[in-house]
């Protein structure tokens, strides 16, 4: 009766010595309990996304020690993990040493030498290159191995031999992204199946959360199980690792799933876990599918884990929030309060004399309801006297003596208001009370700029920045009605109409707000961001023209002939916001603080973007052209 341990533990980016304690105290624990084999994640060693930390040699020598010392503690038991390799004779197409993202199985204190590999270990085959992932630029592929050696990837792919007791197993070992073949021109599985009889198959991963991923990966694993009856063993890893500006938890749900494609067994998300599967057993056991949660759960659930994990990796354990008596700040507080605790958060709430008496005691509402540190900073007297400084104090031109006298619109003194509360107040505050203080926006917002530089678009982590203002009113009730079971988000929060208050212009308690209509540019914003095959103005003139552009955004039928009654209304507004997105909106993300990915493209890394302007095509032009001589 083999049995197999799955070892889903925390990986620590760039830490192989932490990671390697937790591997050698995990293989104790599945010797303990009588395992055959133990499986742990890709990359378990070193980490997966280290940016060029990957272009030190010493680093990989270190990886390489650490990985001897759990190949010396395979002693009784098969430990497979993954390790980065290198062999120190060849290089990478970019001159450094060649380094492989390597499959490693050790018994008896060994390496168990694959069948067609030329190393005692197996090199993934598939290098994923899209969303946050950047593998070619570090690692070698089995493919161009296979070419370097003047053969096929069919012919260094296949099945390892294991030699347990009296029993031989044949086991089809992938990592990670040779599990997501659809799209490449080679199936690793097939390949192994094709080879040779597998007996099951291992898929070690270092998978970020993704928000709907898991239940794709499921249908995708499963079925890949049931095609070639044999059982999948699929173990990722949970923590918290960054390409610098995109921060990614990694969820583990690690699974198991039997010849029939069936789920029996799903580790718990976001904890470290060991479990026992019977190979023989595995038919006769009862399904494991996860229970459906909708999805606004899955997202608090990876919210909360990655700002704690954050928070203790930076070493900060208290946190100011600034609260307008808005949504989003609302719903920041909430989640930091759940967090941290009530007295390790401080809001401010640092009124002008835009903001109204409503939003002033939702405010105080929201922070009784938290029972969280509270306090008012007045800002007006700032406001003004910075306005009167910059109108009173001559500008004087050097070259000839002559004077001016800079003249602050509106629309300036907004922004000063802004940046008032950011790096003045908040700034001092989280000073003072030991802490940092958080940026609030959410993806609409990051998506066209609409924040302040310095300003609301500041501090040390932006954990709403991949949430739409729809889903950010989701976790607002769900904080509500699930993780507090109290009105904590005042419910007058929830209903007033979403304001920067910084001008009478938008004065709450006449109605006025911001100038994104939320039910329809969450969805128009969402398509030019988070589309597989993404949206220009192009696309989205063609579907006004054919009466669909509901239907393709997926947002509510009716909003458009709402919003804009011709389409030269129509037309103004996309590309009012067109030109933000490509324009000053990238400045403004580039300086942006780290953002918690939920999505399935996160601003970031994962949205490769460049400085170049907004630019229309042809066929938008001529499209625009026809619909305004109408």
């Amino acid at each position: 009766m083999l049995k197999i341990a799955m070892a889903q533990m925390e990986v620590i980016p760039g830490h192989p010595d932490q990671n390697t304690a937790t591997i050698l105290r995990m293989i104790q624990q599945a010797k303990d309990q009588h395992a055959d084999i133990v499986i742990f994640p890709e990359m378990a060693v070193p980490g997966y996304l280290l940016g060029d930390t990957w272009e030190q040699p010493s680093f990989i020598r270190d990886c390489e020690s650490y990985g001897r010392d759990i190949i010396a503690a395979a002693q009784g038991i098969v430990v497979m993990f993954g390790n980065i390799a290198a062999d120190w004779e060849k290089k990478n197409n970019d001159g450094r040493v060649r380094k492989y993202n390597a499959f490693f199985t050790a018994q008896d204190g060994e390496l168990v030498q694959p069948d067609g590999m030329p190393y005692p270990f197996i090199i993934k085959t598939l290098m994923p290159n899209y969303r946050e992932f950047d593998d070619t630029r570090h690692f070698f592929s089995l493919q161009k191995l296979a070419r370097e050696l003047g053969t096929t990837p069919a012919s260094l792919l296949s099945p390892l031999t294991l030699h347990i007791g009296s029993e031989y197993y044949s086991v089809g070992c992938l990592l990670c992204e040779d599990g997501w073949s659809d799209d490449y021109e080679l199936s690793p599985l097939d390949v192994l199946s094709d080879n040779d009889r597998v007996d099951f198959y291992v898929n070690i991963s270092a998978s970020p959360y993704t928000l709907g991923k898991n239940n794709k990966r499921n249908r995708v694993f499963g079925a890949q199980a049931a095609e070639k009856q044999a059982p999948l063993f699929y173990v990722n890893c949970i923590g918290l690792q960054n390409n610098g500006k995109t921060v990614y938890t990694f969820d583990g749900s690690s699974t198991a799933y039997n010849a029939q494609g069936r789920i029996v067994y799903t580790a718990p998300s976001y904890e470290e876990n060991l479990e026992l599967v019977e190979l023989d057993a595995m038919d006769d056991m009862p399904d494991a599918s996860p229970i459906a949660e909708p999805e606004i759960a899955h997202i608090y659930h990876m919210l909360h884990y990655g700002i704690h994990r954050f928070l203790e990796n930076i070493h900060m354990k208290k946190v100011v929030i600034g609260i307008s008596g808005g949504i989003d700040s609302a719903v920041a507080a909430a989640l930091y309060n759940d967090v941290l605790g009530p007295e390790n958060l401080l809001l401010v709430n640092m009124p002008s004399v835009f903001n109204s008496e409503t939003t002033k005691g939702l405010s105080q509402q929201l922070a009784e309801n938290l029972g969280c540190n509270y306090m008012i900073v007045p800002i007006q007297h700032s406001v003004d006297h910075t306005i009167e400084q910059l109108e009173s104090t001559p500008v004087t031109l050097l070259r000839d003596g002559k004077e001016q006298h800079l003249q602050v619109s509106s629309f300036i003194a907004e922004n000063i208001q802004a940046r008032d509360r950011s790096a003045r107040v908040l700034a001092g505050a989280a000073a003072a009370f030991g802490g940092g203080f958080t940026c609030n926006a959410n993806k609409a917002e990051t998506t066209v700029g609409y924040s302040t530089l310095y300003g609301d678009q500041s501090g040390f982590l932006a954990a709403l920045a991949d949430l739409w203002k729809h889903q950010v009113y989701e976790l607002a009730h769900y904080l509500n009605d699930v993780v507090y079971g109290r009105e904590v988000v005042p419910q007058g929060i929830i209903d007033i109409v979403p304001s920067a208050e910084l001008s009478s212009a938008q004065n709450v308690d006449e109605g006025k707000g911001d100038p994104i209509k939320y039910p329809y540019h969450d969805y128009l914003f969402r398509s030019f961001i988070e589309r597989w095959q993404k949206a220009t103005p192009e696309d989205v003139l063609t579907w006004y023209t054919e009466g669909t552009v509901e239907e393709n955004l997926g947002c509510e039928p009716g909003l458009v002939a709402k919003y804009f009654p011709t389409p030269a209304d129509f037309i103004a507004d996309l590309e009012r916001w067109w030109n933000l997105f490509c324009g000053m909106a990238i400045a403004k993300r580039i300086q942006a603080p780290p953002i918690l990915a939920v999505s399935r493209r996160a601003y970031g890394f994962d949205h490769r973007e460049a400085q170049n302007g907004p630019y229309y095509t042809r066929r938008y032009r001529e499209l625009k052209e026809q619909l305004l001589s109408k």
